[in-house]
């Protein structure tokens, strides 16, 4: 029997990390865009890319360790490759989940345009979540965001439905053919679908900290499944943010924005199409909540990982206590990249689409090697027979690998 009160709250981590840009950014416009021609591939690269996400968690629970230690394992250079490859995606992922959040803030309180000081909403924002984490750390976080990802689940199937109950705002076909902007739209929507899977390492430390919070040793058994009811519900997630854009914008003559604030109020807009606009507050509300949850697991998973890797690598092997220092350290150091990033190019007017197509088509870059590595890990004796993946997962796995290699290739040759 599955002890659900002790193991949950890594999966559902990984959800609310998933649901962000991947799903209310690039989804909703997937579907915007050109309809439900996009709906294949999004199924595709969640099920392609779910034995690597799987393997973070399930090398964690055969092992007590996170899979970044693995990395070390294998050879110092896997570990100085993950970490270079970590500092760079940690500016453009930050600042484009920063972005957006930032947007739905900016929308449901305005707090910039009330005290007149530029930038105001960025500057709360990201102190006031390096704050919650160092002083909160994980149980405060982990119980917080269980409470607003039931409250987006809901408010979305309900919205996905009353679309469907409502019908297509046009009457041109939802599946069109794929034309050059979709295939161009491609690369950054399964960069981050369901997300980056570098994050994979994410699931890893997660699980070592819950072990650590709750001193329950969770079976692999038990911590796949919890792993696997988050994972599951990010991609269900997926499909109606793509449906809503496709049943409510595509065909009706509604232009996508390119702007953090303008995009947050456009995706609220879909909603109260739905539901009702009786409906905004509750929605501008649950929106912004799991905007705000993505954003503190991005900081803390970024913040973990590089903690992580310096601890790993530092050959005096730091103490108890300046890993501590170094875990409230970390957060200030992912914060201050992120908001660094946005603030240099708020300028541009497309700043917004920029950082977001950065950060998901570097991910969708270094998922390859990532993907490897952390098969390797888990075929190896490190887990033991008993707990390695089955032939499926195998066969998955292989799968997976030739479709990101596949995929990589086609965009290099076609587009560079």
């Amino acid at each position: 029997m599955t002890n659900w009160k002790n193991i949950l709250g890594p999966g559902i981590l990984f959800a609310a990390t998933a649901i962000g840009v991947s799903h209310l950014v690039q989804s909703t416009k997937a579907g915007a865009l050109f309809g439900f021609t996009l709906i294949g591939f999004v199924a595709l690269a969640n099920i392609l890319k779910y034995p690597f996400f799987e393997y973070g968690s399930r090398y964690a629970a055969a092992t007590g360790e996170s899979i970044i230690s693995g990395y070390y394992r294998l050879h110092k250079f896997w570990l100085y490759a993950y970490l270079a490859m970590t500092v760079v995606s940690m500016l453009f992922v930050t600042a484009a989940v920063g972005a957006v959040t930032i947007g739905f803030m900016e929308n449901l309180f305005g707090l910039s345009e009330i005290t007149g000081i530029p930038n105001f909403t960025h500057y709360v924002l990201f102190i006031g979540c390096t704050a919650l984490l160092v002083f909160g750390q994980f149980n405060v976080m982990e119980k917080l965001i269980k409470v607003l990802g039931i409250v987006l689940l809901i408010t979305t199937v309900f919205a996905f439905f009353a679309a469907m109950y409502k019908g297509p705002s046009t009457e041109m076909p939802l599946f069109p053919p794929m034309n050059e902007k979709a295939w161009a739209f491609l690369l950054p929507l399964m960069g981050w679908m369901p997300t980056a899977i570098d994050l994979s390492t994410w699931n890893s430390l997660w699980t070592v900290e819950k072990v650590k919070q709750t001193g329950y040793k969770s079976s692999v058994k038990e911590v796949i499944k919890e792993f696997g009811l988050g994972y599951w519900i990010s991609a269900v997630l997926a499909f109606l943010f793509l449906g809503m854009g496709a049943l409510l914008v595509y065909g009706s003559g509604i232009s996508v924005p390119e702007s953090g604030a303008d995009f947050s109020a456009f995706v609220i807009s879909l909603y109260t199409t739905s539901i009702g606009e009786w409906s905004r507050y509750i929605i501008s509300v649950a929106a912004f909540s799991i905007m705000f949850s993505t954003f503190l697991t991005v900081i803390d998973g970024f913040s973990r990982a590089l903690g992580a890797s310096i601890t790993l690598l530092d050959k005096k092997k730091v103490e108890r206590k300046r890993k501590l220092q170094l875990n409230r350290i970390m957060p200030f150091v992912v914060a201050a990249g992120g908001l660094s990033l946005i603030l240099a190019y708020q300028g541009d007017k497309n700043s917004f689409s920029l950082i977001v197509n950065s950060a998901t088509t570097l991910s969708f870059i270094v998922a390859p090697l990532i993907a490897i590595l952390n098969f390797r890990l888990v075929m190896s004796d490190k887990i033991g027979k008993e707990n390695s993946p089955g032939k499926f997962m195998r066969l998955l796995s292989w799968l997976g690998i030739i479709y990101l290699f596949g995929f990589l290739g086609w965009f290099l040759i076609e587009y560079l």
